[in-house]
């Protein structure tokens, strides 16, 4: 069984969103995409340029002072929902306006970000919770300002990934940052298999209704590794459940899906000179049951590092062992 569950009881208010809102309604500000007029807040204190701002996970008092400062500060926010920041600003009573930046219109927004920094205003950027630019549009937002030459900053802050890592009671002196596995089973076991070798733990992002079946996938190929699925962190419901791959993807299986935002971390494997036999053969079998011995060989070569004619000839072994026709010779 997985074990090891810890849970939050620290109170705060409720509410539909990433973060808690207040009751009432927020007061209206400035339509999206206006600015302050010149000499308004953005040029008392705060200095020109884009600020890459970090904002709560889930706890809205989470929000340094600094973030509340250059949020004031700023000609305009530029954020992935407006509705979400929304309820952010009027929590700290804050009136900026806002303009909505998210990977469906980025490629049209970016032009009239710009225009605001060419005009040296301050705009903020946030995104819906914690750090921007992580499995966000914000990166290319921050290469098209560095292209054109204007300042960059950023207000360090919350972050899911760091949360969820130093809560998992696994290495965190050497972590690898995945993000979101691919949806379909194929594409999903080949990157697994590209972190096998990875000398560290693994921190990656997953759906409530696809965590069990990510979790499975990840010890077929990872082995039983110990791990913490994380949730809800910072709010009231909190919880981190620890155990191995095994026993989490049995535990979540039989539970169905859990409520709340996810946060997977996988610790790092035993160190050794490679992927040992048991774990090659895993890997292997995986991507058989995927594609044909070549793909096999091909792709677990590519993750492995190991010499694709010796994967091959494994292959084709296992294939035998599991009654699959053979391919042709390569």
């Amino acid at each position: 069984m997985s074990k090891d569950v810890s849970s939050g009881s620290q109170k705060v208010s409720s509410g539909d969103g990433p973060m808690a809102s207040p009751a009432g309604t927020p007061e209206a500000g400035p339509s999206e995409g206006e600015s302050n007029p010149p000499g308004g807040p953005h040029q008392h204190g705060v200095a020109a340029g884009l600020v890459i701002v970090a904002t709560p996970i889930g706890n809205a008092r989470d929000l340094s002072l600094r973030a509340i400062d250059v949020l004031k500060g700023a000609a305009v926010i530029a954020c992935e929902d407006t509705r979400v920041t929304a309820k952010l600003l009027a929590i700290h009573g804050l009136k900026t306006p806002t303009l909505s930046y998210h990977e469906h219109n980025a490629a049209r927004q970016r032009p009239r970000i710009i225009k605001h920094l060419e005009n040296g205003e301050t705009v903020a950027l946030v995104s819906d919770a914690g750090t921007p630019l992580v499995s966000d549009p914000g990166y290319k937002l921050l290469t098209a300002c560095l292209d054109a030459g204007l300042p960059v900053t950023a207000v360090p802050g919350p972050s899911s990934v760091m949360t969820a890592l130093v809560l998992s009671g696994l290495p965190t002196d050497r972590f690898f940052f995945q993000g979101f596995l691919p949806n379909k089973a194929g594409p999903r076991r080949r990157v697994l298999g590209e972190l096998v070798a990875v000398p560290g733990s693994l921190v990656v992002m997953e759906s409530a209704k696809r965590l069990a079946v990510m979790l499975a996938a990840a010890a077929e190929v990872l082995g039983p590794r110990p791990a913490a699925v994380t949730r809800e962190m910072t709010k009231r419901f909190e919880e981190v459940r620890r155990g191995d791959l095994v026993s989490l993807a049995a535990h979540y299986a039989e539970a169905g899906p859990p409520k709340g935002e996810i946060c997977v971390v996988i610790g790092p494997a035993v160190a050794s000179d490679g992927p040992d036999a048991e774990t090659i053969d895993r890997i292997l079998k995986a991507a058989l049951g995927e594609g044909s011995i070549r793909d096999a060989a091909r792709d677990v070569a590519a993750a492995t590092g190991l010499p694709r004619r010796q994967l091959y000839q494994r292959a084709l072994a296992l294939s035998s062992e599991l009654g699959e026709p053979d391919d042709e010779p390569t």
